[in-house]
């Protein structure tokens, strides 16, 4: 999640800077209620892009591991946003969504459960 953290967070700067004119170069207030929900949207395109596409963001492949469905095929854009969203909440009850696998059997995290996805050891037979 580190790897990802900081390159999204270069992803938000440079969305960030895109919407900066629009906003006559001043930074965003907190009635600007937009501002965050974009960002919101930019941080789900960014994941869902990268899980729809060979299953994989930064992080995931330097530990060579796949977001895949669970009889291994690529996810769908609806399953990243159950998968997004629930990430979302887990962190809400203090990470207690990501902690799941600790005492999950199949090791899966609630938004793994919600989206019917799973964390897959990449290997040739999963490539696809």
């Amino acid at each position: 999640m580190f790897y990802d953290l900081l390159l999204l967070i270069a992803v938000l700067f440079v969305a960030t800077a895109l919407l900066l004119p629009l906003n006559s170069g001043e930074a965003f207030t907190a009635r600007q209620f937009f501002f965050p929900l974009y960002l919101l949207l930019v941080s789900f395109f960014f994941y869902a892009w990268f899980w729809t596409h060979g299953g994989q963001t930064l992080g995931l492949r330097a530990w060579k591991t796949k977001v895949l469905t669970l009889d291994m095929k690529p996810i769908t854009w609806k399953q990243a946003l159950l998968r997004f969203s629930m990430a979302i909440v887990s962190w809400f009850f203090l990470g207690l969504g990501f902690f799941w696998i600790l005492i999950d059997k199949n090791q899966r995290s609630w938004h793994d459960h919600l989206s019917k996805t799973a964390l897959f050891i990449d290997t040739p037979d999963t490539n696809h």
